[in-house]
Parts: C-alpha cells; structure tokens; sequence
C-alpha cells in the first residue's frame, strides 16, 4: 500500500499577503521581501493554485499568501504528482 503524500519541501522567498479587499473591492496586500529562499514544508491542503513564480496558499483568519519559489515550475508540479 503506498503512503499518501501531505506535505512538500518547497525554497520559498519574497511573498505577499492578501488581507481581503475594502469597500470599493480593492485587494488589501502587504509584501514581504527577504534574502533568499528558505526550505519551508507546506501542507498539500493549504496549497490553492501553483503558477510558474508563485504557489498560493491560505493562512490565518482567511487570508492568502503567494510565495515565490526557487525550484522549477516543473519540479513543482512533480512534487505534487501533476
């Protein structure tokens, strides 16, 4: 029997915050740039969308975060078994 897979190790960097949106629907960011990337283990059901820069994820209170990644677009989507 194979083990299902949970989490991934990803290098992740710079990231955004997505707050909500204000009155007038305008998305409430705040970024967050860092040296580097870092080595993080995400759980695969924060995981909302992948792109070939960002992965999206959820956080606290409703909020979302995109993080840029270092590895390949590719390797992700391997990680992930896409």
């Amino acid at each position: 029997m194979s083990k299902i897979k949970k989490y991934i190790e990803v290098s992740l960097g710079n990231h955004t915050i997505s707050h909500g949106y204000d009155a007038k629907n305008k998305e409430i960011t705040e970024y967050f740039s860092v040296e580097g990337f870092s080595k993080k283990i995400i759980a695969l059901d924060r995981i909302k969308s992948v792109s070939e820069k960002y992965i999206l994820t959820d956080y606290l209170d409703g909020r979302w975060i995109y993080w840029e990644y270092q590895e390949e677009y590719q390797e992700i989507k391997s990680m992930l078994g896409v």
